[in-house]
């Protein structure tokens, strides 16, 4: 049986974001209570220093001001490992590169939008123009400039290549770069990054030239480095899809993670692994069976503000593990 506490009532007397967390805490119920414990449990995550802390998360937050949050929590070391999708990549480069992203409504004449440019991402818009070909012709040039010198790299490489070239400093892949956080995104041709590797190389063939061969199995060596090096496991994991896959695929590898926060709307009901709460993954040894795990079914444009700003106040800045030498 669980740990019984009192469930108080609450006032309106919360000014700080630390009043808020202890707050949820004190509600006791339903995803308040997660949140509260989530909070709480990456405080503990992140107050450590044997602990190799990863964070994955889904492209469709980028969009959103979500963005700055996760730079800033990157900048002052709170994660060591990220894990990420192509549309990551994206929303980063097009927002680093000018692109300007507007709040609009889920009830949008989607048809109207298509005849006017304009892309819908839920309740965001961006223009056509702003987005597929800017980040092409961006990622063309520093593709030549690689091109010049070898004809391999890994994905991980290309994105720190890619920050240096980039003055945003909103910018996770900039960030990445500057911080030397290394930044893996296993279904890296899922968006127009992708594509752009893709026209580049059908360009270099036209022309006679041998294509540029980005490599992610040169990324998966260095992830299975870093988790067989790793003491203890920490996983921050922010929606579903293949970045959560991956990063608790690899863990299974070191017996698990050690500590699990999930935050997500997918239901399990369907089988998804978007959906699976921790409990599920302890059957494959994806988590270990006395990790510490939090599951909180809610939006992650609603958690994370809370929980990412409560540890920035509480701890300021966290030694980031240097998990690459090079």
């Amino acid at each position: 049986m669980h740990n019984l506490s009192k469930v108080q009532d609450i006032d309106f007397e919360i000014s700080h974001i630390e009043d808020l967390v202890e707050a949820y805490g004190r509600i006791g119920g339903f995803m308040a209570k997660h949140l509260h414990d989530a909070a709480k449990l990456l405080l503990e995550m992140c107050s450590r220093d044997d602990v190799t802390m990863m964070m994955s998360f889904t492209g469709n937050l980028i969009a959103t001001g979500i963005r700055g949050l996760i730079t800033q929590f990157l900048k002052r070391g709170f994660i060591d490992v990220i894990i990420t999708t192509t549309g990551t990549i994206d929303h980063d480069l097009a927002k680093a590169l000018g692109g300007e992203y507007y709040t609009y409504t889920f009830d949008a004449n989607d048809e109207e939008l298509i005849m006017k440019g304009l892309h819908r991402i839920g309740n965001i818009i961006v223009k056509k123009e702003h987005y597929g070909l800017l980040i092409e012709k961006f990622t063309h040039k520093v593709l030549s400039e690689i091109a010049d010198e070898k004809l391999r790299i890994g994905v991980r490489e290309l994105l720190w290549y890619l920050g240096m070239k980039l003055s945003d400093d909103n910018s996770i892949i900039r960030t990445a770069y500057v911080e030397k956080i290394p930044i893996y995104v296993p279904g890296f041709v899922d968006g127009a990054f992708g594509t752009a590797i893709l026209t580049f190389n059908e360009i270099r063939r036209s022309k006679g030239k041998e294509s540029l061969i980005v490599d992610v199995m040169i990324d998966e060596k260095e992830l299975m480095d870093i988790i067989y090096s790793s003491d203890k496991l920490g996983g921050l994991i922010i929606g579903g899809g293949i970045s959560k896959h991956h990063l608790i695929w690899w863990c299974q590898f070191r017996d698990g993670l050690d500590y699990a926060i999930y935050i997500t709307t997918a239901v399990e009901w369907d089988g998804s692994l978007s959906g699976a709460r921790p409990k599920e993954a302890i059957s494959w040894g994806k988590i270990k069976i006395q990790a510490k795990t939090i599951h909180v079914f809610c939006d992650a444009s609603i958690t994370l503000p809370v929980i990412l700003t409560y540890v920035m106040k509480k701890l300021k800045f966290r030694k980031r593990r240097q998990l690459l030498h090079k």
